[in-house]
């Protein structure tokens, strides 16, 4: 199998600000035909760490692949040290500065001097053309080895890699494919999940499993190969299926979908409608109802009714409830959700209230302490749960656990 490294360049790239997301796109193509990729790094705008990362990865792996650095300014370093690292020099091409200055010309303006440092390229490369942007990409290669060096914009970039280099690629992985599937699990912990799942997937030595915790659930990626497309979509389609089965109702996605859109996706089948009351979650549970294309029609609205006086004038939940159980019980949840139905006349209705922290807590009620209340046709119920995290995780996993319950209450 080949190995392939990313190095991602630019300084910004190294500050809160910016994420690499380059390099997550490049891995899922690269992994699709096959090559395995063992390494990622992020190099600021330093020339000798650049050209000391670009040999190592050389050296390492049979194919290195890099990201940014070949604009015009004096901090886009990429064409001149990725070529000290291949020992080669950079060559001027006429025709590229004429057609860079043909461009600016297009676009009602003269081309500045220091845009001419885009008609160097490194001797012996192929140069990848750009059709999106200024800066043209090279593929160097020599022996097994092969260098690809991309612009940063995902824009270029992208476009760049499927046209021109994946087909490279794929003639030198040969014949391997990979299918993927991805499922989802709440309401288990990542250790009781693998419990259940081990001894299945290690009786598939030849699929890549990886038991995951994402904030709010437990994912299972499973990656098939084999010399067929279809041998590996059915191996990765056999040892889901075996998955899902051990695991149960625990399992809420099966191909990756989000806990919001196997919900509406439900609703959709039943062609049923529900509303959301929320206090301590304060809207998250509509907002990704809402981010589902489509939701408007099961999704009525929703209601954040956080102070007691809110939740008394909108759902109706009556003082003495608050008074006798405070507005984190089982009684407020549930009278939340009865009260939001019956104001949106929807089928479902499912409400929310909890304390999220830092304060608020006490000894019988600490933080983390969340009541989920659901309201259907002929039934009013509600779930306790206790949430680790600090109050984003609290807020988050809360939305999820609605979510979830709603889900099981819908029979999935």
């Amino acid at each position: 199998m080949l190995a392939a490294e990313i190095i991602a360049i630019g300084s910004e790239l190294l500050t809160p600000e910016r994420t690499d997301t380059n390099s997550l796109w490049l891995t899922a193509r690269l992994n699709e035909i096959g090559i395995e990729v063992l390494l990622k790094t992020i190099v600021g705008d330093s020339g000798e760490r650049l050209q000391e990362s670009v040999g190592d990865a050389l050296r390492r792996s049979d194919i290195v692949i890099t990201t940014g650095g070949l604009g015009p300014t004096e901090d886009d370093i990429t064409r001149q040290f990725t070529a000290n690292a291949v020992g080669r020099e950079l060559v001027y091409h006429e025709h590229l500065e004429a057609h860079l200055r043909e461009r600016f010309r297009a676009w009602g303006r003269e081309m500045p001097e220091i845009n001419r440092r885009q008609a160097y390229v490194i001797d012996g490369a192929q140069i990848l053309p750009n059709p999106n942007g200024s800066a043209v990409g090279m593929l160097y290669e020599e022996g097994r080895k092969m260098l690809a060096v991309l612009p940063g914009p995902p824009r270029e970039n992208q476009p760049m890699f499927l046209e021109h280099v994946l087909p490279k690629l794929t003639k030198r992985a040969g014949e391997v494919f990979v299918r993927r599937r991805v499922l989802k699990v709440s309401g288990k912990g990542e250790s009781a999940v693998d419990e259940i799942a081990a001894p299945i997937y290690t009786a598939y030595p030849e699929v890549q499993t990886s038991i995951l915790f994402n904030k709010s659930e437990v994912e299972i990626h499973i990656a098939a190969k084999a010399d067929d497309p279809d041998k590996a979509q059915a191996i990765a389609d056999e040892l889901a299926d075996r998955l899902a089965a051990a695991l149960g109702k625990a399992v809420f996605s099966t191909y990756g979908e989000s806990m919001e859109e196997v919900v509406g996706k439900r609703l959709l089948e039943l062609g049923e409608t529900v509303s959301v009351a929320e206090s301590c979650t304060g809207g998250l549970i509509g907002r990704r109802f809402t981010e589902v294309p489509g939701s408007s029609s099961y999704f009525m609205e929703g209601a954040i009714t956080y102070s007691n006086a809110a939740k008394m004038r909108t759902l109706g939940v009556s003082a003495e409830i608050l008074e006798t159980y405070g507005a984190v019980s089982a009684e407020c949840a549930e009278a939340m959700a009865r009260g939001m139905r019956e104001y949106a006349r929807t089928d479902h209705a499912v409400a929310v209230t909890g304390i999220a922290g830092p304060d608020g807590g006490s000894d019988d009620k600490p933080v983390g302490t969340v009541f989920i209340g659901y309201a259907g046709r002929d039934v009013v119920r509600s779930i306790k749960l206790v949430l680790p995290g600090d109050r984003y995780l609290v807020r988050w996993r809360s939305s999820q656990a609605a979510l979830d319950y709603l889900r099981r209450q819908l029979g999935r």
